[in-house]
């Protein structure tokens, strides 16, 4: 798994193994980087079920502002950290060991209003077969956690992100859908009701 462009381009980076993580393919990335290429420079990030950080450092290396980058294994945020100072975008990164519902939770206390503090590209990868992506992006939208306009770029085994549930559908708008084999990639932004 390499950076594919950018300042970091050709890095090569770690990647935890094992059945728990399942890291973004590299035509999957490619696919993802090529839909939202014109949205990244110099905007803030979140890549929430981080795994080695590849899609953050990616967005970075590609000219994004900053990123925070989330996982709850300890080995992942050491993998992480070594990524992001291999491709000497470390600086850039806030790094946290932290299970994704209690960094959303926080998160919405504190981030203020949909044009400020938020994220402007978020990043979600999780676990298949859970319902951590529906939650995620109930949170996000309950706490305002993703800026108006912002790219929500969700990564599934299966194509209703919202699992049949209506009234989430609603908070979102979907920009994108595609299909990539077994992975679903649907690209989402917020629908914030003023």
């Amino acid at each position: 798994m390499r950076i594919i462009t950018g300042s970091a381009r050709g890095t090569k980076l770690e990647t935890l193994e094992g059945e728990v993580m399942r890291p973004t393919g590299g035509r999957v990335k490619e696919a993802v980087f090529s839909m939202i290429q014109f949205d990244i420079e110099g905007r803030r990030v979140l890549d929430l079920f981080a795994g080695s950080g590849q899609l953050a450092l990616e967005a970075l290396s590609r000219g994004a502002e900053s990123a925070v980058i989330i996982d709850s294994s300890a080995e992942a945020i050491e993998i992480i950290k070594r990524n992001a100072k291999k491709t000497h975008l470390y600086d850039k990164c806030t790094i946290s060991l932290m299970d994704y519902e209690a960094y959303l939770s926080r998160r919405s206390h504190s981030s203020g209003s949909a044009t400020e503090g938020g994220f402007d590209i978020i990043f979600l990868d999780p676990p298949y077969n859970t319902d951590y992506l529906k939650k995620s992006l109930s949170m996000i939208a309950k706490g305002k956690i993703a800026k108006q306009n912002s790219i929500i770029v969700c990564e599934s085994g299966h194509e209703d992100v919202f699992s049949g549930d209506e009234e989430l559908a609603e908070k979102y708008r979907v920009l994108k859908k595609s299909r990539y084999g077994r992975v679903y990639i649907t690209l989402l932004t917020p629908v914030y009701n003023a």
